[in-house]
């Protein structure tokens, strides 16, 4: 079966954004009201597996291994069948 699943990978509070920084910025000086601004990651990745619970163990891994860095990410995941 083919599922799709959603993945955002984002920074572990407490870990400097300066993309998010610089943004804020950039979006104060055109006279927005904002207090903060957070950058993330978004994947869509579309696979081929035998379950559902095999294709969030097969994403899980692929977060873990490739995508998110374990040390300053955290990341989320959403799976529905494709």
């Amino acid at each position: 079966m083919k599922f799709c699943a959603k993945v955002e990978v984002r920074l572990k509070p407490g870990h400097s954004d300066p993309e998010g920084q610089t943004t804020k910025q950039s979006l104060s000086e055109l006279h927005f009201p904002v207090c903060s601004v957070g950058v993330s990651k978004a994947y869509e990745i579309v696979l081929d597996a035998r379950s559902l619970s095999l294709a969030k163990k097969m994403i899980d891994e692929m977060c873990r291994r490739l995508l998110a860095n374990p040390v300053k990410d955290d990341y989320f995941f959403q799976i529905e069948e494709a």
